[in-house]
């Protein structure tokens, strides 16, 4: 059986596209951006509760900061990439919850009126969001390389709040030269479904 989606569509998204670890000085625009996010906030989460959120590093200074707080292997590709974005899940997300999910508004104290419960749920649909996130930035004809080796907390200290737990850095722009790595093993299809 063949999928919908053309196969040019499919290696945009899939099938060539890798985590990209160089790029070009060419920007990245504000259309881009929303354009990305115009696509994937359609990309279904639990409740609709919708917990990302994006900060775009865009000043010297902001990406100065940020490098410091980087894993000494991907210090140079996020002080090099033409825009940085960090990923977060928003742990107060619940407050939307009435416009957001308007069919059960009183779900923001029913369902996730304890911290806790916030918290994983926002971690687990953010992380659903960042990946939408990233095919995304494949549609729009970027490339994106998304990493989590970085001081979490200095992070959130520096550029988020109490409220905002860092998920990822995703560096973002048109590959450069030597911009991947060979293409790491994949699992088979029997290895990871299972019928019952």
């Amino acid at each position: 059986m063949s999928l919908a989606l053309d196969p040019a569509a499919q290696d945009l998204l899939f099938r060539e596209a890798r985590t990209a670890n160089t790029f070009t000085d060419e920007p990245v625009t504000d259309e881009q951006v929303r354009a990305i996010y115009d696509l994937v906030k359609y990309g279904p989460t639990s409740m609709n509760q919708s917990p990302l959120r994006v900060t775009l590093v865009r000043s010297p200074e902001a990406r100065e900061r940020l490098v410091r707080h980087m894993a000494e292997g991907n210090q140079s590709k996020t002080a090099a990439a033409p825009l940085v974005a960090i990923l977060s899940a928003d742990n107060e997300f619940h407050e939307e919850l009435p416009h957001l999910f308007p069919h059960f508004p009183q779900a923001k104290d029913a369902v996730f009126a304890e911290r806790p419960v916030r918290e994983g749920s926002a971690a687990l649909n953010a992380a659903l969001q960042a990946a939408y996130f990233i095919i995304g930035v494949r549609a729009a004809g970027l490339a994106a390389g998304p990493m989590t080796g970085f001081d979490f907390e200095g992070v959130r200290k520096e550029f988020l709040d109490d409220d905002h737990t860092p998920l990822m850095v995703v560096n973002i722009g048109r590959p450069g030269p030597d911009a991947w790595f060979p293409r790491s093993p994949r699992l088979d299809y029997e290895q990871v479904v299972t019928t019952v």
